[in-house]
């Protein structure tokens, strides 16, 4: 009888249930959509329930939808939005709404722990900066402003650990979440004390920490009638999605690299140890494969830089489009590739929310510099893809300042343009390659994780059955000084700018 795998990547906007057989092969995936509130500005939050009812509705439809027995279901495996803080009771009950990953609010404990760790300190055993994006900061602010809930907290969980809970009634998170609630010492893989210390929260509220293909237990009889599975289905628990998109893009060994291209971007490798950066500029995470490292260096706005240049500047080639009933894509796309390499000397800084990697700074706004009487559209169009790339070149060459790098793959919405792939291959000077499922590299490493935890594979080396190169791009040697000398350029800019706009940040 043939095995499948049934992998939940529980996103932002919704939970993605996707099916895979054994062989590696694509079954069926259906998308269950929920809400997210946000409010007082920086607040973000979302009800834990919806999460599990879509769960269910996406495993109904996809049991419906392939017509196989659930028996047939070997393991249940996930992925799911990193660095929030769900509050749970003995018995599992959601306490209050879930603060997610986007929330900034605890501020004031984030500078609380900043008075007994320096952020030298912090970095060198989390792998990342204390800032108030991370689970245990949000944690404390709970504790400070609503004590009554602090109190009867009996588990911290993040989305896919309290969808395991639901599942098999066990309270346990993986390294990789771990690491996202900010007190995760990196180097032992266990909580560190020194940051629980000092954030005075009680440790015993903090999940197990296990790997992440760790078998938590299996599909319960109430699960079991709620969600179609079959009782006794293996549940691994996973691993956080900027981990499971590693073994999606097939980051599975030392130097393996990736860039996904959405509405943020990230370039993401595989090493052997953390990278400590002296400027703190990237950050690591735990690996979902035992003894591995995930240094990541993530930026705010690459697609959503994209995405503004259409609204902006593209409304010709909108309405053109519309007209003829073809892709504005294309269009834009066709005006980007008309324009030299380098954009004329047209650089943009693509720091429209600010920026994360490698900046770390929310005070810069988007620019436009090195405009002429004879700008053309198309090189403005062009400076735009340029300017996000010249961005993630820069947390590339910090990566390979401490690894070897021989090729990209490249995944997400952009990667769709061969224009964009093309310009990747050349500022990094490196083969690009894309892979036949561009958005599929958090479910697929989530099934993978889950096939390895229930014994179905004896490696991550299985990603060669799931992953299959679609196409392939070469780096021009010809556009390497361009490329070179414009995003020194670029980076020179940044930093004249910075001063200028942090003068002025109130004026903002």
């Amino acid at each position: 009888m043939d095995k499948y795998i049934l992998a939940h990547d529980l996103g932002t906007s919704g939970n993605k249930a996707t099916l895979f057989h054994e062989s590696g092969k694509l079954i069926d995936s259906y998308i269950s959509s929920y809400s997210t509130n946000y409010f007082n500005e920086i607040w973000v939050e979302q009800n834990p329930n919806d999460w599990w009812e879509a769960v269910c509705s996406s495993t109904l439809n996809i049991l419906k939808n392939s017509n196989i027995d659930p028996k047939q279901i070997e393991v249940v495996s996930f992925s799911g939005q990193m660095m929030g803080c769900l509050v749970v009771d003995e018995n599992g009950a959601p306490l209050r709404p879930s603060i997610i990953w986007a929330d900034q609010r605890a501020v004031k404990q984030s500078a609380e722990l900043a008075e007994s760790i320096s952020q030298t300190e912090f970095y060198h055993i989390v792998g990342h900066r204390n800032t108030p994006s991370y689970g245990i900061q949000k944690l404390m602010w709970i504790r400070d402003n609503e004590p009554e809930i602090y109190e009867k907290t009996y588990k911290v969980l993040n989305a896919k650990d309290y969808i395991v809970y639901k599942l098999t009634g066990e309270f346990v998170t993986d390294y990789s979440d771990g690491n996202g609630m900010g007190c995760f010492d990196l180097e032992t893989l266990t909580w560190s004390n020194r940051i629980v210390e000092a954030s005075k929260i009680d440790i015993a509220k903090l999940p197990d920490l296990k790997p992440s293909t760790y078998q938590a237990g299996v599909v319960t009889p109430n699960a079991a009638k709620a969600t179609g599975l079959a009782e006794g289905t293996k549940v691994v628990i996973g691993a956080g999605d900027g981990v499971t998109a590693n073994i999606g893009a097939g980051s599975v060994k030392e130097g393996k690299t990736y860039c996904s291209l959405g509405t943020s971007a990230w370039v993401t490798t595989t090493s052997k140890k953390p990278i400590f950066d002296a400027d703190m500029r990237i950050v690591t995470w735990a690996h979902a494969i035992p003894g591995y490292y995930a240094p990541n260096g993530t930026m705010q706005y690459a697609g959503g830089s994209y995405n503004w240049m259409k609204e902006a500047l593209c409304q010709a080639e909108l309405q053109q489009a519309k007209q003829e009933g073809d892709s504005p894509y294309e269009r834009i796309n066709n005006k980007i590739e008309k324009a030299a390499a380098g954009s004329n000397g047209v650089l943009f800084l693509p720091y429209l929310l600010g920026e994360r990697a490698p900046r770390w700074d929310t005070v810069s706004k988007g620019s436009f510099v090195g405009i002429k009487s004879d700008t053309t559209h198309e090189e403005m169009l062009r400076s735009v893809v340029e300017g996000v790339t010249y961005n993630l070149g820069i947390i590339y060459d910090i990566l390979k300042e401490h690894i070897e790098i021989d090729d990209l793959m490249v995944i997400g919405g952009g990667a769709k343009s061969e224009i964009w792939r093309q310009i990747i291959a050349d500022v990094f000077q490196l083969p690009v390659h894309i892979p036949d499922y561009l958005d599929e590299a958090g479910s697929m490493g989530a099934a993978i994780i889950g096939g390895v935890g229930a014994g179905l594979y004896d490696s991550f080396d299985v990603i060669e059955n799931f992953l299959h190169i679609q196409n392939s791009q070469q780096p021009n040697p010809q556009n390497a000084e361009i490329y070179q000398l414009a995003k020194k350029q670029f980076d020179d800019f940044y930093f004249a700018l910075q001063k200028v706009y942090e003068k002025h940040k109130n004026q903002y």
